[in-house]
């Protein structure tokens, strides 16, 4: 099984470079259910193994000029901010079981059924954005929605360690006017950011880091992020998007079926 894990974790680097969001949303499964971590630890491992790729691919767009720092750190802020917050005292405060009566409802059953709801809703994202998305003639810079969405996303990322690029981009392109190839390397540089500063939280907890797995599965990703960046501009990044999303809802059916059922 984990032979299966480090290949998933390769096309999910590729997914993520060539797309720039909706890759992550695997990682927490690769490591669960592959890979055999707990799922409060896998969440904590998604966020050093998504911002390390990230970082990665984000640098390579940056050297293609593609990635708008200044827009990137507008976004970033806050959602820096909250998944700090959330890593650092909300997930250490949550209870396990969560609830013991009527019936007992453990923690980690409860981060697997919010993590496919999420799936399910990245999906339905993408799917809707895999048609053509362009900057707005009069894009909305209200800043306390750019705020807003930037704090949510963090949360979001804190809680079950997806990047969350399936709402970061739309929010570049329709809330900051940016083009959709900016966006995309803005969107790496964001995640890289908040999830890279968000696993601190997990450090400042004290989380047992397993290694070699973890080494390797960076690896692995990085591996799959390198080759994206090389072969992007071959694909039609909206196909593959579609494609993906169903993927992930499939995905996310094997999740309720394993966990409720």
């Amino acid at each position: 099984m984990e032979i299966i894990g480090y290949i998933a974790a390769v096309i999910m680097g590729v997914t993520l470079g060539v797309i720039g969001g909706g890759g992550s949303i695997l990682t927490v499964p690769i490591l669960v259910y592959l890979m055999g971590v707990a799922p409060a630890i896998a969440t904590g491992y998604s966020l050093l193994i998504v911002g390390s790729t990230a970082a990665f691919g984000a640098f390579r767009y940056y050297r293609q000029g593609l990635v708008n720092i200044r827009a990137s750190i507008v976004f970033a802020i806050p959602s820096i901010i909250s998944v700090y917050l959330t890593r650092a005292f909300l997930m250490p405060a949550i209870p396990d079981p969560i609830i013991s009566e009527p019936f007992i409802l453990g923690k980690d059953i409860t981060i697997m059924v919010m993590f496919a709801i999420l799936m399910v809703v990245s999906a339905l994202m993408m799917l809707r954005n895999s048609r053509a998305l362009a900057p707005s003639k009069s894009p909305d810079h209200s800043m306390w929605m750019i705020v807003l969405e930037g704090a949510g996303v963090g949360v979001v990322t804190g809680m079950l360690g997806a990047g969350g690029g399936f709402l970061i981009i739309p929010a570049l392109v329709l809330l900051m006017g940016i083009p959709m190839k900016e966006s995309v390397g803005a969107s790496l540089f964001i995640i890289s950011l908040k999830s890279l500063i968000g696993f601190v939280g997990d450090l400042q907890n004290g989380i047992e880091l397993q290694m070699p797995m973890l080494l390797l599965i960076m690896a692995a990703t990085l591996i799959g992020m390198w080759s994206a960046t090389l072969i992007a501009s071959r694909f039609d990044g909206k196909k593959l998007q579609r494609i993906f999303a169903y993927f992930i809802l499939l995905v996310a059916a094997v999740i309720f079926f394993k966990e409720l059922i």
